[in-house]
């Protein structure tokens, strides 16, 4: 069993789950693809950290890539950035840039 954490992605963690359903449960093989050809921004990110999970595996546990499935997969909230623009009649406006932790957990299936 292979891990990859990241931590403080510029991502929202509801965004990041609407793309891990997608490959949650899936081979790596599938699901790195799935990942490539999607437009969005999240799945560029749940990309790399996936990389660097099958990575992992192969090289500290000596797994093949070809028999690695998703075990978990999770996006948990993380601290929220507080930002400000500018308004009318020179006040300002607090808005929050919501940022994320992923994990992932590759592990071997013998088929």
């Amino acid at each position: 069993m292979a891990i990859a954490r990241t931590k403080n992605v510029g991502i929202s963690d509801y965004k990041l789950r609407l793309v891990m359903d997608q490959i949650r449960g899936k081979m790596v093989t599938e699901a790195i693809p799935m990942l490539r050809y999607m437009t969005s921004p999240a799945a560029a990110e749940i990309l790399k950290i996936l990389n660097a999970a099958t990575a992992n595996a192969e090289n500290n546990d000596l797994q093949s890539r070809s028999d690695l499935k998703i075990v978990r997969i999770t996006a948990d909230k993380a601290t929220w950035l507080r930002r400000y623009r500018p308004k009318a009649r020179g006040r300002v406006g607090a808005f929050d840039r919501p940022t994320s932790h992923i994990t992932i957990e590759v592990d071997e299936i013998r088929v």
